[in-house]
């Protein structure tokens, strides 16, 4: 879909979004796509620049539907076209507010998914530390667990974002937003190691500065750490794990361990405390696990 009718006002309302909500590339990405298929639907449905009316929204939420999409898909497209009405009203392209034809599916939030403790270590232990590549996935996994770090801030990394000798890091997150995260002495063992004994091999052009690097020498896609830790995975026989399963195992661990929310909050980089609660809720259905294992009358329905 080129037509520039369309493509103009996309690229200038992702302009719009990149400076004023600080999107991520991946976030910026997706809407893009997003409103590049909802323009493809306008000009299949013949209609002449953005000529919208309640029945073409309804058409298009319809044919969201028949494509059978996921419910938190679906909300995800439906999302980034109501932020486009939005900018369009604003701009004076449209005459009305339209977002209320455009209503979202109800979407049930999930309960992360985390690892037992036990199964972490496991994880952890397996990489070799008798080659670089080795050295560098046994890092970057205890980066990970030690610091609750999104994949894409670990990759993100460059060699001045760590400080040795405070043992912390100094994460760029969501919105370019900054916090410095410690990390304890078996993270800042294996990360020595790999600065000592696993970088130098890899680095192919001294200029680089990325911290955790592929066997090309270049900065690690978060493809290839996706595609190291689904092999290290297996190998632990741990059959549910995602890129984010160690971030939330770290949280759940801290939780469970009386971490305050605030400080899991600031750890984890989230702007609102209630992004963070959905914890709380993994901790009580564990705590209730335990508690029904462990307590020997916990069924009993007379004493």
């Amino acid at each position: 879909m080129n037509d520039n009718r369309f493509q103009d006002q996309i690229d200038n309302f992702l302009q719009f979004v990149a400076a004023e909500r600080g999107f991520s590339s991946n976030t910026a990405g997706a809407y893009r796509n997003d409103l590049t298929q909802f323009a493809a639907f306008m000009l299949a449905a013949g209609r002449d620049g953005w000529d919208l009316d309640r029945e073409i929204l309804q058409r298009y939420r319809s044919f969201l539907h028949e494509r059978r999409y996921a419910d938190t898909t679906v909300a995800r497209k439906i999302a980034a076209v109501r932020s486009f009405l939005h900018f369009l009203r604003a701009e004076g392209a449209l005459d009305a507010d339209l977002t209320e034809h455009l209503a979202s599916p109800r979407v049930t939030k999930y309960l992360p998914h985390s690892i037992a403790e036990d199964d972490v270590e496991f994880l952890l232990a397996l990489p070799s530390t008798d080659n670089p590549a080795g050295l560098r996935d046994r890092a970057m996994l205890r980066m990970l667990w030690a610091t609750g770090m999104r994949v894409s801030e670990l990759i993100s990394l460059d060699l001045e974002h760590v400080d040795m000798t405070s043992d912390t890091v100094r994460c760029i997150g969501k919105g370019s937003k900054e916090r410095q995260i410690p990390f304890g002495l078996k993270a800042r063992a294996a990360l020595s190691q790999y600065l000592d004994d696993g970088r130098p091999s890899l680095i192919r052009r001294a200029v680089e500065r990325a911290l955790f690097l592929n066997h090309h020498g270049d900065r690690l896609t978060r493809q290839g750490f996706w595609l190291i830790l689904k092999s290290y995975a297996r190998r632990a026989g741990i059959d549910r794990i995602s890129p984010h399963t160690l971030r939330h195992s770290f949280a759940t661990h801290l939780l469970n361990n009386e971490a305050e929310l605030r400080v899991v909050q600031e750890l984890l980089g989230h702007s609102n405390i209630s992004t963070t609660q959905i914890y709380t809720h993994v901790s009580r259905e564990r705590l209730r696990q335990v508690y029904d294992q462990a307590h020997p009358r916990a069924h009993a329905l007379v004493d």
